[in-house]
Formats: structure tokens, C-alpha cells, sequence
């Protein structure tokens, strides 16, 4: 089931650009960002009533609250500096540049998370690495 879900993040993340790219013109990038935000928020909290998640509020530990925030501070860092790229760049190009966050969390998640770097990462990240190079350049 997670491989369906990644391929829909995978579609969705595609049609959040294209569909960013458009409205984004003649927008402050930072408006932008604050419109989408808003939009999440309100979608995120419509999905936890809808599946009774609410009940598990109380039962997030205090080291969760400090990770679950700084990874939204994350996310609001990427999307602002990522939506400013967008404005002005070509979408074709500063995606590819955005998806550079796989090598990146893998080399992160080997690091941190002491999660195995095995020689197929290895050569995944180079490629990964090799073909954003090629679209950009």
C-alpha cells in the first residue's frame, strides 16, 4: 500500500508545481507560500476528524512535539525558499534542483538515522545526482 501512495505524492507533488508555476505569476512568492499553507492546514485538520485522529493529541510525547514542530519550521523554509525559486526560475529546472532533497535524505537518514548506505543507495544517489545535473545545465 505505501508504494500506491508514494506514486499518488509523486503525481500530486508534479501537479503542485505546474499548477504553483501558474498561479504564482504576478503573486509575492510569499503570499504564495502563506495561501498554499492555509490550504494544507485546513485539508490536514479535515482529515484527522474524518478518521477520528483528534483523539491522539494528548498522547504525543514532548520529544514527538519538538520534532514534529521543527520539521514544520522545515517545510515552511522549503516552501518559501522553493516558491521564490519558481517565481522566477523555470519550473523544468528548479524541480529537479527541489528533488535533490532524495540524496539528501538519504545521506541525512544514513547519518542520523543510522539507516544502511548500501552500494545500490550509492549508486542511486550518483545517478539521482547525474540527471539532475543534465536537466539543469
Amino acid at each position: 500500500m505505501w508504494m500506491l501512495f508514494a506514486v499518488l505524492s509523486a503525481v500530486f507533488a508534479a501537479l503542485t508545481s505546474i499548477l504553483a508555476k501558474i498561479g504564482i505569476e504576478g503573486v509575492n512568492s510569499n503570499l504564495a507560500t502563506a495561501i498554499r499553507t492555509v490550504v494544507v492546514v485546513g485539508m490536514a485538520w479535515v482529515m484527522v476528524f474524518l478518521t477520528h485522529a483528534q483523539s491522539g493529541l494528548s498522547t504525543i510525547n514532548r520529544k514527538s512535539w519538538i520534532f514534529l514542530i521543527l520539521s514544520g519550521l522545515a517545510t515552511g523554509a522549503s516552501w518559501l525558499c522553493y516558491y521564490r525559486a519558481l517565481q522566477t526560475g523555470e519550473a523544468s529546472k528548479v524541480v529537479p534542483i527541489d528533488k535533490m532533497s532524495t540524496v539528501l535524505t538519504i545521506i541525512l537518514a544514513f547519518i542520523f538515522l543510522r539507516e544502511e548506505f548500501t552500494t545500490k543507495s550509492l549508486i542511486g544517489c550518483i545517478l539521482i545526482t547525474a540527471g539532475t545535473l543534465v536537466m539543469v545545465l
